[in-house]
């Protein structure tokens, strides 16, 4: 079946919005036990409602839903309590308290994550991050950003640039994701390919215990090789060995250039070699490349009215390309990106393409892109995959289950994500949730990527819906040693119970 072909089955329905309801109960629809922990009790709350006051104690069930519910809607918790703690003193009192009490726990910051880490899956005790939103230290010298955990990331982006620095991750959450959830999930984002992961990043952090003990590794030095680096124990261990309360962030000169390409493409092995060429001719400048197939923007088109900023077909591109590039010449940025183009055009790559460095049409530009994820949400109930392919097979993926699933009640099908690091994004999705099609997809999504030898997460981490499926990018051996950092720093555990059972 051809890709234009595709494109009229899917075209018909995707104009059309469903509006979705309630998630079912995470522990109906995959059938999973509640643990060993005990109930909440009345004294359980007068002593958060002693330590924290009342205010930052939930326990309105209209109030808690919310905290219950994840960005995606795909899991749903049953928490009838969320505290707000202040202080790390008060994130320790209320770990010790609840591991003595046998009372299981769900850290929480901005819940926008895809995979089910950030919201119970029965009536544990949710503790969001939000109002530990402090900025404790600046240093423009050695470019160090110190921080509470709850802290906005684009808040910080926002302080960042009155002192002329930047983040070095970028997430399309970034209005609502919170700087301690991107830490303990390791995200990547959009300028990974320019400034790497968060492993590179984080120079220190503070973290709180099962048992409620601090372990202080907040260091701001960019280089101490003084034993155990045990801050990577807690980036990208989605809570389940401690929760982060502070972190310290090396963080880039904010760039005086910065140009976009949005680019028009036939078909992807193009994509490809304007990405060969992109590494070739830009290099150093290089901070975004991102792919996207055209039923991934029409989500935005289509949704949010946005338009393509090109215009030579009336039926648009099989695929677009968003390019960043980051310097500190504008003229010299702008002469390497336009040469680029040129070269992209005489080579048969690219159909169109459009070069910009206005912050206005930068921003609409970006836009494009960052609201997909946003926007596939209102068709229904949506099948989202993070993953991580080789990238002679990255958009492979998306072509196998076309071809998989040949169901009427799907919408649309597409695919879209960071080219530059190999991390594709899949998104299937449906009026509402179907068990069947459920089935179609898992386990054969994650089985084709360990086949291909990539990762069944690439920046989402694992959650409660991919931990059954670890296995297919780990070992044996890391995960059993996995499981006995988590037996020796909980072994209670309390602490993001659903999420760590990793065997």
């Amino acid at each position: 079946m051809s890709f234009q072909t595709l494109l009229r089955r899917f075209r018909h329905t995707s104009r059309v919005q469903f509006f979705s309801t309630k998630p079912d109960f995470t522990s109906d629809r995959y059938k999973v036990e509640r643990g060993p922990y005990a109930n909440i009790c009345n004294d359980h709350v007068a002593f958060f409602n002693n330590l924290l006051g009342q205010n930052r104690v939930i326990t309105d069930a209209e109030e808690c839903e919310g905290y219950n519910i994840d960005y995606s809607k795909i899991v749903r918790g049953k928490s009838k309590i969320v505290l707000k703690p202040k202080t790390t003193n008060e994130v320790s009192a209320i770990l010790k308290y609840c591991n003595e009490n046998r009372l299981a726990i769900c850290p929480q910051s901005g819940n926008t994550g895809l995979v089910g880490g950030s919201v119970p899956v029965f009536d544990e005790i949710v503790i969001s991050m939000k109002l530990m939103n402090k900025i404790i230290e600046t240093n423009e010298l050695a470019g160090v950003l110190t921080c509470e955990a709850g802290c906005v990331l684009e808040d910080l982006e926002n302080h960042l640039a009155t002192v002329g620095l930047m983040m070095p991750i970028d997430l399309g959450a970034k209005g609502s994701c919170l700087i301690g959830g991107c830490v303990s999930t390791n995200a990547g984002g959009l300028r990974l390919l320019r400034y790497g992961n968060l492993h590179g990043n984080i120079l220190g952090l503070e973290a709180v215990k099962a048992n409620g003990s601090v372990v202080d590794c907040l260091n701001t030095l960019k280089k101490n090789n003084t034993g155990y680096h045990l801050k990577h124990l807690f980036i990208g261990s989605e809570g389940t060995l401690g929760i982060v309360t502070k972190v310290a962030i090396q963080c880039p000169p904010l760039p005086a250039a910065v140009n976009v390409a949005f680019l028009g493409l036939n078909n992807f092995d193009k994509v490809l070699k304007a990405f060969r060429l992109a590494k070739k001719e830009l290099g150093e400048i290089l901070s975004s490349f991102e792919m996207m197939d055209k039923l991934s923007l029409d989500v935005s088109i289509e949704t949010f009215g946005l338009k393509s900023p090109l215009t030579t077909k009336i039926d648009g591109h099989d695929f677009y390309v968003l390019m960043e590039t980051s310097g500190s010449n504008i003229n010299h940025d702008e002469e390497k990106l336009t040469s680029f183009v040129e070269k992209a055009l005489a080579d048969n790559i690219i159909e169109d393409g459009t070069l910009t460095s206005d912050p206005t049409k930068v921003k609409n530009i970006w836009a494009l892109r960052e609201r997909i994820s946003e926007g596939i949400l209102r068709e229904g109930y949506v099948f989202k995959y993070d993953i991580s392919i080789p990238l002679p097979c990255f958009y492979k993926v998306i072509e196998v289950l076309r071809e998989r699933l040949r169901d009427p009640r799907i919408i649309r099908i597409s695919g879209y994500g960071h080219l530059g690091d190999g991390n594709i994004h899949v998104q299937v999705s449906i009026p509402s949730y179907e068990p069947d099609i459920a089935s179609q997809l898992q386990p054969f999504i994650f089985e084709y990527v360990s086949k291909l030898h990539g990762s069944v997460s690439a920046e989402h981490g694992i959650g409660f819906t991919k931990t059954k499926y670890l296995h297919m990018s780990r070992t044996s051996s890391e995960i059993e040693l996995m499981y006995e950092l988590k037996k020796m720093m909980d072994p209670n555990e309390v602490q993001s119970k659903h999420s760590c059972t990793y065997v």
